[in-house]
């Protein structure tokens, strides 16, 4: 008897020293992303989504929910924290106002490049690790290139020409269009096609790979080559926190290192997406329009009142406003 207890003793010790991995439940987790599944970074995710899988031994599973079917591309910041779905990735200037650090990152800083965009978003996150992200779990962030100017039936050669044309623009985007000159309009990506097709506005800005990703090359006829003042939008990738904790730590950090090779994969997409984009609007008959170095020196010096406003503004939330905006320049300027 004094034996089989030692034997039972002996066994239960060795299972508590086991890798929590070991004995953990699997876990399947939903993925709420708005780009419709065509969208070369929706195939990106469904990618990654299989790659933890594979990577994980089965042990972390995702079921993916592209085009807006678990929720919204304004919601899913909130359906990943309430719990509507466990993953989401859509654009943080949908939530104007609420990611104050972050949104230096968007700012018409002169972005030449998805990759170099990219590597500023990840690096400003990791450098200040702010606060308005910690209800979620940060997988990783990636952002386009170089936000453009289009516009259909007008084009616009000059700041006399942009003046109060309605645009589409979210976030810092928005706050450049009315900078220029222009009436912003908030919305999202999928409702913009139609808006300009009916003339609800009258073009907007975005990258050049949105026009092919989102058919927008169909609707627009003017492309205004504004790169003094190219800006990108940040992506994230999130996860609900519980969800977060319920996955072991050996899964966590795969699931981590797998992010880092996806946030240059969706970088280096976007660049080549915006390759695509231009030649898509070329064979629809779309004409491209470069600014004089005067006139880029021009809309670049309307500009540069948002960067003075945005470090009132993050001073504002007692956050280090021209820090924020000094390593996002720096950073910035490094990378490209």
């Amino acid at each position: 008897m004094k034996r089989l207890l030692l034997t039972v003793l002996a066994a239960a010790v060795c299972m508590c020293a086991m890798p929590l991995s070991a004995g953990a439940e699997n876990v399947n987790l939903t993925y709420s992303n708005f780009f419709p599944p065509t969208h070369i970074q929706s195939k990106l995710a469904q990618q990654w989504c299989d790659e933890v899988a594979k990577r994980t031994d089965g042990r972390v599973t995702i079921s993916y929910f592209p085009g807006n079917t678990l929720t919204k591309a304004k919601q899913c910041y909130d359906g990943v924290v309430e719990g509507l779905s466990d993953i989401g990735m859509s654009a943080l200037a949908y939530s104007r106002g609420r990611f104050p650090t972050m949104a230096a990152v968007d700012l018409p800083l002169g972005y030449k490049s998805g990759v170099a965009a990219t590597k500023v978003a990840n690096a400003v996150y990791e450098k200040f690790q702010p606060k308005e992200l910690r209800q979620v779990k940060v997988i990783f962030f990636h952002a386009h290139g170089p936000g453009l100017l289009f516009t259909a039936k007008k084009p616009v050669r000059t700041l006399e020409d942009i003046k109060g044309m309605k645009l589409r623009g979210t976030g810092n985007s928005a706050q450049l269009l009315k900078a220029l000159g222009a009436s912003p309009v908030a919305m999202s990506m999928p409702d913009s096609y139609q808006a300009i097709r009916k003339g609800v506005v009258d073009g907007g800005v975005y990258p050049m790979e949105t026009n092919k990703g989102w058919k927008m090359g169909e609707v627009v006829d003017y492309c205004t080559l504004d790169y003094p003042v190219g800006y990108t939008t940040t992506f994230f990738v999130v996860m609900n926190k519980d969800k977060w904790a319920a996955i072991s730590e050996e899964d966590q950090k795969t699931i981590m290192a797998l992010g880092q090779e996806y946030a240059l994969k969706h970088a280096k997409a976007w660049d080549e997406s915006d390759k695509v984009g231009r030649e898509f609007l070329t064979e629809k008959g779309g004409q491209f329009i470069e600014l004089s170095e005067a006139e880029g020196k021009r809309w670049k010096d309307k500009a540069a009142p948002m960067m003075d406003e945005y470090v009132k503004m993050a001073n504002s939330k007692k956050l280090d406003g021209k820090a924020i905006l000094d390593f996002t320049v720096e950073t910035l300027n490094s990378a490209q």
